[in-house]
């Protein structure tokens, strides 16, 4: 049995040291490299006028700090059909994305909508220059002008148009989103890029996430809260363990380089699956072992995983793991996000067995 002696003494000896729930810190040192964490922080302090003209080319200063106008045809993304995300050129936050951009005919960057459904990096003003009263976009942060918002879009994405200047606007291709600090956006191209997503829960996101991330063919990963009935969850509410969620990760990866069940393998290595409630020294419902399938294939390949774990009786117990349909996930905050990345010193109770199964 894997369960020695020895791990049960190294147990009673981590609880009389550790708490039996870990204490989160409310706030962790951000990496200020990232402009999408930087910008989660609300501390972004635009750059002076003098600082822009300095930065920024004159084309892009007239459009985005003296609400011009470019060219219709005649800019960098009118015709830009690459997958990417577009942020603003004075501070980097997110704005569009091009799976809602579409070809409007009007020679500027045309989309359905902006990149997060609750417009969070957009705000919108009453623009009375002309004869007829219009609705300007600026960025919330930056107050870039980026252009006009019009009711003439395509009927069946919500009847917008979202017409942008290229000058107001940098263009992140999907190749370079992780190492600039877009990586959760990865995610929106599943379905295009034909990856797929598992979401997974075993303990502590922290360490489950840093673990599971090491494989090769993952794409990126991310932590949150699944399979509760909080809408927006945050961790202030979910470690009260009655909202009904569990700390997850969601793995996205490409079906040519790993396959489902190898990631299911290294799952049931790196935490144990017969505790039920809980992980380590972390005790609650939130930190339950849960496979939260998408598609049938996927709940094939747990239940057939988990009778192949039960009969290989390398745990003391059953497993107990739950295999139920996802439904939510609801993205944590930024300073869980890669923790263990930020601060390799820091609290996990997960770690990869010499088990076979």
């Amino acid at each position: 049995m894997y369960h020695t002696k020895l791990l049960s003494l190294l147990m009673v000896f981590s609880i009389f040291f550790v708490s039996c729930q870990r204490n989160k810190p409310d706030i962790v040192e951000q990496d200020k490299t990232s402009t999408e964490k930087y910008m989660s922080e609300n501390k972004y302090v635009k750059p002076t006028a003098e600082e822009l003209k300095k930065k920024l080319t004159p084309e892009q200063y007239i459009c985005t700090q003296e609400e011009g106008t470019e060219k219709p045809f005649h800019n960098a993304y009118w015709d830009n059909k690459e997958d990417g995300i577009y942020v603003d050129v004075v501070s980097g936050e997110p704005l569009f994305i091009s799976l809602d951009k579409y070809d409007s005919g009007t020679g500027w960057p045309s989309f359905t909508g902006p990149i997060d459904s609750d417009s969070k990096n957009l705000k919108l003003k009453t623009d009375t220059k002309l004869l007829y009263p219009r609705t300007e976009v600026r960025s919330k942060n930056a107050d870039s002008h980026l252009g006009h918002v019009f009711d003439d879009g395509p009927a069946d994405k919500g009847g917008k148009r979202y017409c942008m200047n290229s000058a107001a606007l940098n263009f992140i291709p999907v190749k370079d989103l992780e190492a600039k600090g877009y990586g959760k956006y990865l995610f929106r191209f599943a379905e295009k890029k034909h990856w797929e997503v598992a979401t997974l829960a075993g303990g502590c996101f922290w360490g489950m996430e840093e673990l599971l991330r090491q494989m090769n063919g993952v794409i990126t990963t991310q932590v949150g809260y699944s399979g509760g009935n909080l809408k927006n969850a945050d961790y202030n509410a979910v470690k009260t363990g009655v909202t009904g969620h569990a700390e997850s990760v969601q793995i996205l990866f490409d079906p040519a380089k790993l396959q489902y069940e190898d990631i299911l393998v290294t799952f049931f290595k790196v935490h144990d699956p017969t505790t039920e409630n809980r992980q380590g020294n972390d005790v609650g419902s939130q930190y339950r072992s849960v496979i939260f399938y998408a598609s049938q294939a996927q709940h094939d390949s747990a239940i057939r995983m988990i009778d192949r774990v039960d009969k290989a009786k390398v745990w003391d117990g059953k497993v107990v793991t739950q295999v139920v349909p996802f439904k939510e996930f609801w993205r944590a905050e930024d300073y869980h996000q890669d923790y263990l990345e930020k601060n390799p010193s820091g609290y996990t109770c997960h770690f990869p067995r010499k088990i076979s199964f």
